[in-house]
């Protein structure tokens, strides 16, 4: 055969990364590679390099391939290698380690300078040493608060103090300047998700079926009642006062709940299995920490309806937007923050 032919031939067989899907992730995430000639050959699977980094494949056909993010991975270019040639390269961008040695069970909360706040909450019933860690935008974490039991849900109210629950306990505190706590409220059952609206009323979910209502004279209300959930409530509140809930349950089919002003509930979006963490966007997008058909990450849906993986990450439990423009988030023992380029709603 000529050798311009077999040239031709290797060039119609060279792989070709079309899309990357999701565009960034945390390390162990799954990503996908779509695009022409990624699958097998006669001589085995292909390559897949993320900057200097081998990566594990998982899944290889014609059309797509799946792999596992290594540890160690960073904002790079992704290849794919076979017989036939190397790939175009495509960005994949890596989420950055901010602080690890946490155990963040919801939510981290950003303050208006752009510092992070994340718990060390602990097995139930069991005192940490340190309750709250701050976190500084390039990833200096210092102890804030101690003495809390299970430290579980924060929040910051309208005049920027921050606020966190303790599901051991049931009780709320209000935390200073100094990292010094005062009991806020109490009697909340299992409290763990909070979020406050732009009249500084306090929303507690308790996961055994109850979202609280604290008015700024700190009396408490029964505001709605939704399936208890297996670990958290998680809350946010938009700037028309709707409060938005996730609690996971045992089903695959789970919900982001609505909870009107006058405390009706509704399903805003079904299909996801255990939702946990949630932020809104500015545009009205909601992000969610969940599994979306079996991909775990973090999930973007709009307000038609529809919904897309945007980070792949295993154990993912919280996000949220920080005011320097990024996007925080934890799984179950550190933070990290990745642009994404998502503005957040500022509810107050």
């Amino acid at each position: 055969m000529p050798t311009a032919s077999i040239q031709s031939d290797r060039e119609a067989m060279t792989p070709r990364i079309d899309e990357v899907v999701p565009s960034a992730a945390l390390p162990k995430g799954e990503v996908e590679l779509h695009g022409e000639n990624l699958g097998p050959t006669p001589n085995g699977p292909p390559i897949v390099v993320l900057g200097t980094h081998h990566a594990m494949v998982l899944m290889s056909r014609p059309g797509r391939v799946a792999f596992r993010v290594p540890d160690s991975a960073t904002t790079a270019l992704v290849e794919v290698r076979t017989p036939s040639g190397v790939s175009n390269g495509a960005q994949l961008k890596i989420a950055r380690e901010l602080s690890s040695g946490l155990h963040p069970v919801t939510s981290p909360a950003v303050s208006r300078s752009g510092m992070i706040y994340a718990t060390i909450s602990g097995q139930r019933g069991k005192q940490t040493p340190v309750s709250v860690v701050r976190v500084s935008p390039d990833g200096r974490g210092t102890p804030f608060v101690t003495g809390i039991l299970n430290a579980t849900g924060l929040a910051f109210s309208p005049d920027g103090d921050l606020f966190v629950t303790s599901r051991a306990e049931g009780n709320v505190y209000r935390i200073d300047g100094a990292g010094e706590s005062t009991l806020y409220s109490e009697g909340m059952g299992v409290a763990t998700g909070c979020a406050f609206d732009a009249q500084g009323n306090l929303f507690v979910g308790d996961r055994s079926g109850t979202i609280f209502k604290i008015d700024k004279d700190r009396k408490i209300f029964v505001y709605a009642t939704l399936e208890p959930s297996v670990s958290a409530y998680h809350l946010a509140v938009d700037t028309e006062g709707t409060l938005y809930v996730t609690g996971p349950t045992l089903s695959s089919n789970d919900a982001i709940w609505a909870i009107n002003t006058h405390g009706e509930a509704r399903a805003w979006y079904r299909g996801l299995g255990r939702p946990q963490g949630l932020a809104l966007a500015s545009n009205g997008d909601i992000y969610v920490t969940a599994s979306l058909h079996g991909r775990r990450g973090l999930v973007r849906i709009a307000p038609s309806g529809e919904a897309t993986l945007v980070v792949a990450a295993p154990n993912l439990v919280g996000i949220a937007f920080s005011p320097l423009g990024s996007t925080i988030l934890a799984d179950g023992d550190a933070v990290y923050d990745v642009d994404l380029g998502v503005e957040g709603m500022v509810a107050f």
